[in-house]
């Protein structure tokens, strides 16, 4: 199980990394349209298009990465109380009853959706420049099947949090920078800006800002 966490969380880092590039080319093609239209006059046919597709791509790819992150939102002020085994108990339940028919409706609905849109080449609708967007489409199944491959390792997280009564923590990361300073509170330690939390060993409670 272990082994299989590790192998689902650095699948989901890759890729989530991979994608994270796409905000570079999101914000060239947003810049270069500001200059162009405003300086020079002369607008692109494409800029919005790349714009949806990038920011689109971006957010669905993140999805898994942000899931083994334990970065999704959830109400913290309720679930911060439990001990980590009501906490396993109550998400393994909510991974069956939700998390996984909606993501194999997202796969099953994405695959006829692209499959319809391969098949005849579609391109946007948005501007004269009739950019291919066929191939965005495949990025609705490869996110889905990502997620559930995600959601199987936070399956096998549950039942071994139900075992030890310890949650799998996830590996060490960038976190943004109030999560940063409460972690240096909570442990003790004056907080520094620009300084990593100090290692507070096993995560015994997913307790925490809300999220």
């Amino acid at each position: 199980m272990l082994r299989f966490i590790a192998f689902a969380d650095d699948l989901s880092a890759w890729f989530g990394k991979v994608f994270a590039w796409g905000v570079i080319i999101m914000a060239f093609g947003i810049g270069y349209e500001v200059l162009v239209r405003y300086f020079f006059r002369a607008p692109t046919p494409w800029a919005f298009d790349l714009a949806y597709m990038m920011y689109g791509t971006l957010f669905m790819m993140a999805g898994a990465y942000t899931l083994s992150r334990d970065g999704h939102v959830r109400g913290d002020f309720i679930y911060r109380l439990w001990k980590p085994r009501t906490q396993a108990t109550v998400e393994l339940i909510l991974y069956f009853i939700f998390f996984f028919p909606g993501i194999i409706a997202l796969v099953l609905a994405g695959w006829k959706y692209t499959a319809r849109s391969w098949g005849y080449l579609e391109v946007s609708s948005n501007s004269p420049a009739g950019i291919p967007i066929f191939q965005f489409k495949a990025v609705i199944v490869a996110a889905g099947i990502l997620l559930f491959i995600q959601g199987i390792a936070q399956v096998c997280r549950c039942i071994v949090c139900l075992r030890t009564g310890e949650w799998v923590k996830a590996a060490e990361d960038v976190e943004e920078l109030d999560k940063v300073l409460l972690d240096q509170v909570q442990s003790g330690v004056t907080p520094v800006i620009g300084l990593p939390p100090e290692p507070s060993g096993i995560d015994n409670s997913r307790d925490g800002a809300p999220r």
